[in-house]
């Protein structure tokens, strides 16, 4: 017989570094999970993305067991490390922080299509300029047509 789902946590942890201090253990704790397992677990999931903050979802039972799934790095993310900005325009439509390629969009894109909800490479890059654009990153060059 499956398992009861009793809910879901959403979080946001760098990769090889879950602890139980803000904002993992009390987020864990008040659901009743066991925070050190969880730790343990994350962390040795992520120890080859250390440093990267990684997207988790937290799927908790009524047993107090989980289960828990790693997402790829946001896309905010991806987009300050590959410009090597501390972070995005306070005025991103008059200010603009970085420049960056089309083919620095597409690698973005493909690294980040699992986690997206398009279906073509194209259509994610439009979601990745566009994020990049709300930052005040500029992309150069013509968006590239269909071969």
């Amino acid at each position: 017989m499956a398992k009861e789902i009793a809910g879901q946590i959403k979080l946001q942890i760098k990769g090889g570094a879950a602890n139980p201090s803000p904002p993992v253990g009390p987020a864990l704790g008040s659901k009743g999970i066991n925070i050190m397992e969880f730790c343990k677990q994350f962390n040795a999931r992520t120890q080859d993305k250390a440093g990267k903050v990684l997207p988790v979802i937290i799927t908790y039972y009524t047993d107090k067991s989980f289960d828990f799934i790693v997402k790829t790095p946001p896309v905010a993310i991806q987009l300050l490390e590959v410009t090597k900005v501390k972070k995005g325009s306070s005025q991103p439509n008059r200010q603009k922080v970085a420049e960056i390629t089309w083919d620095q969009v597409k690698a973005i894109a493909t690294d980040k299509m699992p986690d997206l909800n398009c279906f073509t490479i194209e259509s994610a890059m439009r979601m990745v300029a566009g994020t990049a654009r709300s930052m005040g990153i500029t992309v150069k060059g013509e968006f590239p047509a269909n071969d």
